[in-house]
């Protein structure tokens, strides 16, 4: 007879919590223990373990979203991206808990402001890109940094708040 603690191990070890509406791309690979909905994933794309995609975020073809990373409603992500583990992108300015009536915001009390990162950008572990921003095609961002502004294309970006480094080789 079968333990019932094996058992339960056996159904965890395969969980995935995609919703319905998540449009996946041919050959997308989606790893265990994530949380998509109303997302759009394409073509080839591999989203690893423990990450979140929310409603209206868009990832392009052939990008690699790394373990722990958190891409919010009003991301749009082109194509051959690479994100690090654990980036967090923000899509409110000023976000609070409560509306001006002092209870508790929904989705009325609040406007996302969309973020763009084009194709052939890479961002480095750990970064937080904040809303409104573009980050250019080619792009790097460096691990751990802060995006507050639009980073140009085919430029290296780092620390808090991101600045230019210099420019990226087209090798890299």
């Amino acid at each position: 007879m079968a333990c019932p603690i094996e058992f339960r191990r056996q159904e965890l070890f395969h969980m995935k919590k995609i919703a319905p509406d998540v449009v996946l791309g041919k050959g997308a690979v989606v790893h265990d223990f994530v949380n998509l909905y109303g997302c759009r994933i394409g073509d080839q794309s591999r989203i690893g373990p423990f990450v979140e995609i929310q409603k209206n975020a868009t990832i392009g073809r052939r990008c690699k979203i790394s373990s722990h990373s958190f891409i919010c409603e009003g991301v749009t992500i082109e194509d051959d991206v690479f994100i690090g583990h654990g980036v967090v992108f923000i899509n409110d300015k000023f976000p609070k808990s409560l509306n001006e009536s002092g209870e508790l915001q929904s989705d009325e009390d609040w406007e996302v402001i969309p973020t763009l990162v084009k194709g052939g950008a890479s961002i480095g572990s750990n970064a937080t890109i904040l809303c409104g921003v573009t980050i250019g095609a080619g792009s790097i961002v460096g691990a751990g940094s802060v995006v507050t502004k639009d980073v140009p294309a085919n430029t290296i970006v780092a620390g808090n708040p991101a600045r230019i480094i210099r420019k990226a080789a087209s090798s890299q």
